[in-house]
């Protein structure tokens, strides 16, 4: 029996034993939004702190302006890599509870339909349950063969449910404790309930808010009417151009550092069997929108965007009031990929409005963030190791897929440790994750906790 083997073994023989863990850290509720709970917060660092030191890691609870962070070190394999693994304790509220079938901080496992069983409980999944399928995989490395194949650094934190205000200022401060070769984060989800993945890469951020002033006050319609500018008018105007008829956006420079898409990965995701059609039908609609000639999954993994969230301006009470308003605003964000530059989109963003506007009328902005892309490179060595450690555990190739969405502490591991990520999680897409009824699969987190044992091997290597 080799090494793997041993532990592979001990994570299914303790899989009543871990659930049991889990259940305890599930019942700690961690809210790290609300004061109320700031106790809570405690309470769970210190359960993890205490976890983690019965498996031999030096492990310490250290404090920020807010929630403690848990960092814990078991560096005992000389020449060998050195991995930093990142997950959160806290949860999200569990408002709405009128809708939730069972208490959210008293866990339970059920028995679905179709017989696959699940673990029911404020997170379940994000991101209690998939933190521990890490500290389930060093457990049985440990109690197996008596040692880790690698170095590792853990790093857990208690506000990321809350904005992670401390985050920054503790990286800054402590990067010396989280030096590491490569990153492990596991707060993404499998694409199938069989098939694992692997999330390459994840789209950045810029957000504005404008204002576009017109008259210095609120006019009457009958009066002004016509004569007068109307910031709405323009106001819509412009956001209309940013977009031409193909669904390309107009900006200056918008596109420079966007990469094409390696055909290889492109041909992996339209093999994916993804149903263009059942994705936008979940939400009642059926044809794309965007870049013409572009797939979906194109467009919301790998291209940029740029989405007006909000439009408002003039009387919008009830009834009807017949007014032009002074002032007119929007706020808009946009996904940047590959080397897009946060602020060279916004400086372009401003340009292009000012550029529309009447000389007696003027535009106000404020930011509301800027974050680049992650993108990791697919000749990874480490990207290779972890995809062939994921494909032994589950017999099939690991999707590399990309998220639409952000990570901030990805791009923060990056820019302030120099340290690259690898994305993998066990969640599913139905997890219900900040809902009433949050789940966890068993089988994503027993096969997880195998999954992070090959995958700590393979790194060794």
């Amino acid at each position: 029996m080799t090494a793997i083997d041993g532990v592979l073994d001990r994570l299914d023989k303790d899989l009543d034993a871990s659930l049991e863990r889990l259940f305890t850290l599930l019942k700690i509720p961690s809210i790290s939004t609300d004061s109320d709970y700031a106790e809570d917060c405690e309470k769970a660092a210190d359960w993890l702190v205490a976890d983690l030191a019965s498996i031999g890691f030096e492990a310490r609870k250290m404090p920020t302006a807010g929630h403690p962070m848990v960092v814990a070190h078991h560096h005992d394999a000389p020449g060998k890599p050195t991995v930093l693994f990142y997950g959160h304790y806290d949860v999200q509220p569990v408002d709405p509870l009128n809708l939730g079938d069972s208490e959210p901080f008293e866990p339970r496992l059920v028995e679905a339909e179709d017989g696959t069983r699940r673990i029911v409980a404020r997170g379940a999944a994000d991101d209690k349950g998939q933190l521990m399928t890490f500290v389930e995989a060093c457990r049985a490395w440990k109690e197996s063969a008596g040692e880790l194949p690698v170095n590792v650094t853990i790093f857990f934190e208690g506000e990321e449910e809350s904005g992670s205000p401390s985050l920054i200022p503790f990286l800054q401060q402590h990067s010396d404790l989280l030096s590491a070769d490569v990153a492990l984060v596991c707060d993404t989800t499998m694409w199938d309930r069989n098939t694992p993945a692997i999330s390459t890469a994840l789209r950045g951020l810029v957000g504005e808010q404008v204002t576009i002033k017109a008259a210095d006050r609120d006019l009457h319609s009958g009066h002004y009417g016509s004569a007068a500018r109307n910031p709405i008018h323009l106001l819509v105007d412009v956001l209309a151009a940013l977009h031409d008829e193909d669904g390309k956006v107009m900006l200056d420079g918008f596109y420079d550092g966007v990469p094409e898409l390696p055909a290889e990965i492109k041909a992996q995701w339209d093999d994916l069997g993804f149903s263009e059609s059942d994705f936008l039908g979940e939400i009642g609609l059926s044809i794309p929108a965007g870049e013409m000639g572009r797939s979906v999954l194109e467009m919301t993994w790998s291209r940029p965007t740029c989405e007006i969230n909000g439009v408002y301006g003039g009387y919008t009470g009830k009834g009807f009031k017949t007014v032009i308003p002074a002032e007119a605003s929007a706020k808009v964000s946009f996904r940047l990929v590959g080397d897009q530059d946060p602020e060279k989109i916004r400086a372009s963003f401003r340009q292009f409005i000012r550029d529309r506007l009447p000389a007696d009328c003027s535009a106000d902005f404020h930011e509301h963030g800027g974050s680049g892309a992650i993108q990791l490179d697919y000749n990874s060595p480490q990207l290779s190791a972890a995809a062939e450690a994921l494909k032994d555990e589950w017999d099939k190739d690991a999707a590399l897929i990309a998220m639409g969405g952000s990570i901030p502490v990805v791009g923060l591991f990056q820019s302030m440790l120099g340290t690259e990520s690898l994305l993998i999680g066990f969640s599913l897409d139905d997890d219900r994750i900040h809902s009433p009824n949050e789940k966890y699969e068993l089988s994503s987190f027993h096969r997880g906790a195998r999954s992070w044992a090959r995958v700590l091997e393979a790194l060794s290597r």
